[in-house]
């Protein structure tokens, strides 16, 4: 059967493969914090991603007022804050922790755009889900509570990032991804330099820095503004709730963690809410 890619369900497609991309490579990530730091490491992955969109979204070709401007602006400069503090988070917190508390941004969006009582039944599952991720009751000791602030500030950046880039993809379409990526490039490279010095462009650096580029947002901030496009923002935020699923088993993979018995019912509160509302699109649309 053709799915047509203005269906809501192409759109989900995209978001998981998006956000599979971003939670594979964040243990990638960890491995480069010890050479040059977070913030360098965010902007050699930023600098990366907006070479490899340049010939690909081709922005020169898009003829931008000044007003579609803005939300262009605006979306490059949350998505470099969220990925320098997110970076700065998992440097102190593990990698599902984080993600966890980062999604207090997007679940936020669904919470303030929810009208119906079906869409806050999703919204209680994948809190519910998100309480028994969260180790609060065993290791809450354990959390650095500057890696803590680091992931909230992250989940505020990224409510951000859904708010403007919704409205930098209906301003400039894939041209805005690649123009983002350049103005939060610029934004967080002083504080990578600052950080690092000429050792965030060493070459045992950059091959990896590359791969970041490629799989943590040039690939994944170009599927999620398409899918913005067709998407209620509400609805893209329950739906982001697959990411502490997708952080936790990349933890399994990557870096031998193991779940509880709690963290396993979490994940299934929070699958079940992101399949909710993936079922329950057609009706907000």
């Amino acid at each position: 059967m053709k799915v047509s890619t203005t269906s809501p369900f192409f759109s989900v497609a995209l978001l998981v493969i998006s956000m599979l991309s971003i939670q594979c490579s964040a243990s990638l990530a960890k491995s480069v914090f010890p050479i040059i730091g977070p913030e360098a490491t965010t902007a050699l992955r930023l600098m990366f991603a907006a070479l490899v969109l340049l010939p690909v979204m081709r922005p020169w070709r898009a003829k931008l007022t000044r007003k579609q401007w803005l939300p262009i602006i605006l979306y490059g400069l949350s998505t470099g804050v969220m990925n320098m503090c997110f970076y700065q988070a998992i440097s102190r917190i593990p990698l599902g922790v984080g993600v966890a508390l980062e999604f207090t941004g997007p679940l936020a969006i669904a919470m303030l755009g929810s009208r119906r009582l079906i869409d806050f039944l999703w919204i209680a599952l994948a809190v519910g889900g998100l309480i028994l991720l969260l180790p609060i009751h065993e290791f809450s000791g354990n959390l650095d509570p500057v890696g803590v602030a680091f992931a909230l500030g992250a989940g505020f950046c990224w409510a951000m990032y859904i708010f403007f880039g919704k409205r930098a993809g209906n301003a400039g379409g894939g041209a805005s991804v690649s123009l983002g990526m350049i103005v939060g490039a610029c934004a967080i490279l002083p504080f990578g330099v600052a950080s690092a010095g000429t050792s965030m462009f060493s070459m045992s650096v950059l091959p990896l820095a590359l791969l970041l580029g490629v799989f943590s947002s040039a690939l994944p901030y170009g599927l999620e503004i398409v899918a913005l496009k067709q998407l209620p923002a509400q609805t893209f935020g329950i739906l982001m709730s697959m990411e502490p699923v997708l952080a936790a088993l990349s933890g399994i993979i990557f870096l031998g963690e193991q779940l509880n018995v709690a963290q396993w019912v979490a994940l299934a509160c929070i699958i079940v809410a992101s399949i909710g509302a993936t079922l329950t699109i057609r009706r907000k649309a």
